[in-house]
């Protein structure tokens, strides 16, 4: 598919309280999310960049040692190689992610 309205695309449950659409490419994935309040992720790190926008609500970002709450039209930028970690709080957030095609990447979890 070339064209999503982020407005109207079904999402499918990911995880409980995650729901998302993926799209994969030869060399990217295009995910978008829709995260529950009070969800919080895993710290990890990967060989390659990963982007996204905020498309609604709010989502606290941790990449590296800063760590900042983005709301809608806010973006973040995680270098390879850099540990991070996100967390919803009181209300849900809609994000637009972009990584390397699944299947290509290799995560390492902090213990």
């Amino acid at each position: 598919m070339g064209f999503w309205n982020l407005r109207a695309l079904k999402l499918d449950e990911f995880r409980p309280g995650i729901f998302s659409k993926i799209e994969t490419g030869k060399n990217l994935t295009m995910a978008v999310m829709e995260i529950a309040p009070g969800k919080e992720g895993t710290a990890h790190g990967h060989p390659f960049d990963q982007c996204g926008i905020v498309v609604e609500g709010e989502i606290e970002m941790l990449i590296g040692e800063e760590k900042k709450l983005l709301k809608p039209m806010e973006a973040y930028f995680i270098p390879a190689e850099v540990m991070h970690n996100w967390k919803t709080l009181t209300s849900p957030a809609k994000i637009l992610d972009v990584v390397l095609k699944q299947g290509q990447q290799r995560w390492k979890n902090i213990d």
